[in-house]
């Protein structure tokens, strides 16, 4: 049985190309099954088309199909730049040529040109090669030799999709962990997990989840308690080498936790391993500089879409931090779940939630477009820790 898994956690890979160059074929053929319309019909394909798999010989992957980048007219403008958004999204690319069409050089380089922006591994792959002439197909062999030119036979065809995605994905770094370069085998941590109305009832939330599993897989003993009970643990438990916190209660912790044991919360952890670190501390010089601004503007982003309560960190509380404490007249900008605007015009500071519904990719390709526009960027976890006055404490563990 194939085991669920979280899209943050899977490689992403997208076919790209022209209308009808057979993108939605190969995206059905490698999840054997009609999962994507396909017809002779220009323009079939119109929003990207998401779906889970275990790809053999690698693991869990998501395959997304996107529109022809060919499209035109008002419609096709919008379907175009939905496949363009992808981009944010990708761990890897597959662009799909037409062999019985004609493929021109300028049609290459611009499919770079989009590839490259966000470092993005890519391949070219010719398909319906049963429709063009033996010579013309050696003349491109010769020329494009990198390229991966597909089996007319089925069997065959998934194969080469397969061998050849799997080749570019391990070629990949594998994500940094959240703890376990952080502490030994047998380390002892606290996790305080808040039970407030924000907590879902019968589960815990995915940072949760994914920490605890990791202390598992490196033999880290973790203890979870609610902050009531922390005082108590603190005291009955011996040699803690660390203590994780959710950032809404930093303060409250951080009083009760001696300065001597180390203290952090899940979204800097987070902002660690899927994003740039020292990019988000540098946020925290932009933040201070609000105080100076007339009337600044700062972008709060969330990576998922869920309903707000009078708790909510992102909606509510960081807002109210903003406006007390640094400048009553700022304007705040929210963003949940769609990827990040690309026109960032005369925003001052964007505040990212901990992206545990991101890939490390999703997120570095967020920082990317920031940086290109010039805009600092900081994570939940150290603005609410800077607010508490524990920033420094709260990544003392990480210079080590």
């Amino acid at each position: 049985m194939i085991q669920k898994m979280a899209n943050a956690n899977r490689k992403h890979v997208a076919f790209f190309g022209k209308r009808n160059a057979g993108k939605s074929s190969l995206f059905n053929l490698l999840l054997g099954e009609d999962y994507s319309l396909v017809s002779k019909q220009l323009g079939t394909t119109t929003d990207p088309v998401y779906k889970a798999m275990e790809l053999v010989g690698y693991g869990p992957v998501r395959l997304i199909d996107t529109a022809g980048l060919d499209d035109i007219g008002e419609l096709g403008e919008l379907r175009v730049k939905k496949s363009k958004e992808v981009l944010q999204k990708i761990d890897m690319a597959i662009y799909v040529l037409d062999s019985s069409q004609e493929v021109t050089e300028e049609e290459r380089e611009e499919a770079k040109r989009l590839f490259q922006r966000f470092h993005i591994p890519y391949v070219f792959v010719w398909n319906k090669r049963d429709m063009v002439g033996e010579i013309m197909e050696a003349e491109w062999k010769e020329k494009y030799p990198e390229d991966i030119y597909l089996h007319i036979h089925l069997t065959e065809k998934r194969k080469q999709l397969v061998d050849c995605i799997v080749k570019k994905l391990e070629l990949q770094e594998q994500d940094p962990p959240l703890i376990g370069d952080l502490l030994q085998y047998g380390d002892r941590v606290i996790v305080v997990i808040p039970i407030d109305s924000e907590a879902p009832k019968g589960r815990l939330i995915l940072p949760q989840v994914q920490l605890l599993r990791e202390c598992l897989d490196y033999g880290i003993k973790s203890y979870v308690v609610r902050d009531t009970e922390l005082p108590e643990a603190l005291q009955e438990l011996k040699k803690i080498k660390l203590v994780i916190t959710d950032s809404q209660i930093f303060h409250r912790v951080a009083s009760m936790v001696p300065p001597e044991i180390p203290l952090i919360s899940f979204s800097i952890l987070f902002a660690r391993q899927k994003g740039e670190l020292q990019d988000f501390l540098e946020g925290i010089e932009a933040l201070k500089k609000l105080k100076e601004k007339e009337k600044p503007r700062v972008f709060i982003v969330e990576s998922c879409s869920h309903t707000q309560s009078h708790e909510d960190i992102g909606t509510v509380k960081i807002p109210n931090l903003l406006k007390q404490k640094l400048n009553p007249n700022i304007e705040v900008m929210f963003q949940q779940g769609r990827n990040l605007e690309e026109d960032l015009t005369e925003i001052d500071l964007i505040i990212h939630c901990g992206s545990c519904m991101l890939t490390r990719k999703q997120m570095l390709n967020r920082i990317q477009v920031v940086k290109e526009q010039k805009i600092p960027i900081t994570n939940y976890g150290i603005v609410l820790a800077y607010f508490a006055g524990i920033l420094e404490r709260s990544i003392e563990i990480l210079k080590k």
